[in-house]
């Protein structure tokens, strides 16, 4: 399997030793060429039900109760991607392009649904000496989280309440475990492999940042500053083998207001958003353990910089983590559970707001090799989420589908 494709391939070869090893290649002149991907379909079935507190009592009451269903992929899209290489003047360089088609649309005359470009890079480097990234790739902090994540082969969390298919990727345990590393444009270096350890450091497209109180708040940029974001590894071999890695992501945010009653009259001010991650996976015969950590302050929830600062530019805490146990029984088939959650604190003298305050996940997973490229996947979740507002939701979501791998 080429580097790139592995990027959202890894996290199936981790999760499922059927995953093929390599890509459709071929020659052209000084270079090879590498076409590779997946395609996979869900069919999901979700029991959704929100509850509130009734005002001035201590009781709920169920305020919602739908069950949606959908056909759509799973948390990894379906994917084509090109990866070209050739080692000119002892330089080992790359290229990669990839798309991520649509698999699901909600109404007639609606064409083949949305699709995405997550991947336009070139790499360029030596074994000796390390490799440099230039382009748009998977980010580095919460790479790994992912990558380990055993739902990337299935569903998990559908991400909106209700929802009946028509989007590009469930959220697997995104928001509820872990924040999305996303795409991001970058300049990064990798160092070579030193007997295990291994680090990558990167210069990163700044993003916007969420200030409000309600998910749908203004926004606060930064264009004067690179955003930085970081990953070391240490990885071991033998009969308990595994791998521990930590990381961190750093971004100052400009254009903060202060609260006024409209952005044009506010004052402006700034802050930087860092954030910490470690985590560790082992694997003893046909068990593999995770256990993975983050904590920051002005990165939000699910994804970087969502929701990080409330109306007068305060920074809000967050914090989360996801533990995760596989077993492969003698057919081949993996079977898993996995439990995260993620946090959001209100900021200093914040009010109580209707973001969310806790969102967790219990995920029981089953995924059977049928060949060596095909993998047929049963999945339940139960995701509980519950605001500042003390209004709770809850979804009972079943999938069953198929993802294979070429």
């Amino acid at each position: 399997m080429n580097n790139k494709i592995k990027l959202a391939v890894a996290g199936a070869v981790l999760a499922s030793a059927s995953v093929a090893n390599a890509g459709i290649t071929w020659d052209a002149g000084e270079w090879t060429v590498d076409m590779n991907g997946n395609v996979n379909a869900f069919a999901i079935v979700a029991d959704n039900k929100d509850t509130a507190q009734a005002q001035g009592a201590m009781t709920n009451i169920e305020s919602n109760d739908s069950t949606a269903t959908s056909i759509n992929t799973g948390l990894l899209p379906s994917w084509l991607g090109f990866t070209a290489t050739t080692r000119q003047n002892d330089i080992d360089t790359s290229v990669t392009i990839s798309f991520q088609p649509g698999a699901s649309v909600t109404g007639a005359l609606s064409s083949g649904g949305s699709a995405e470009n997550r991947q336009a890079f070139l790499t360029f480097g030596d074994k000796s000496w390390g490799s440099v990234k230039v382009g748009k790739d998977l980010g580095i902090f919460g790479s790994t989280a992912i990558l380990n994540d055993m739902t990337l082969l299935g569903v998990g969390s559908q991400g909106v309440v209700g929802s009946s298919g028509g989007t590009t990727t469930t959220l697997g345990r995104i928001g509820t475990g872990y924040i999305y590393a996303d795409w991001n444009g970058q300049i990064a270096y990798t160092t070579p492999n030193m007997n295990g350890f291994q680090a990558t450091v990167g210069v990163m497209q700044p993003w916007n940042a969420t200030q409000s109180g309600t998910l749908s708040g203004t926004s606060a940029g930064n264009t004067d500053e690179f955003g930085f974001q970081g990953q070391a590894s240490f990885s071991w071999t033998g009969d308990f083998a595994g791998k521990v890695w930590a990381g961190f992501f750093s971004q100052e945010v400009t254009g903060l207001t202060d609260g006024a009653a409209t952005p044009a009259a506010a004052a402006q001010t700034s802050d930087r958003a860092n954030a910490f991650e470690a985590g560790i996976s082992a694997t003893v015969a046909n068990i593999n353990l995770v256990a993975y950590g983050y904590s920051g302050e002005g990165v939000g929830t699910t994804g970087l910089l969502r929701d990080g600062y409330d109306t007068t530019g305060q920074a809000r805490d967050s914090d989360g983590g996801y533990v995760q146990a596989t077993y492969v029984i003698p057919t081949g088939t993996k079977l898993g559970v996995s439990y995260g959650v993620s946090n959001l604190d209100t900021a200093s003298g914040e009010a109580n707001t209707n973001l969310v305050e806790e969102n967790d996940m219990l995920t029981i997973g089953a995924y059977h090799p049928l060949t060596k490229h095909l993998n047929l996947v049963a999945e339940y979740s139960k995701v509980e989420s519950e605001s500042q507002l003390g209004v709770d939701s809850e979804s009972d979501i079943f999938s069953v589908g198929a993802i294979l791998f070429f």
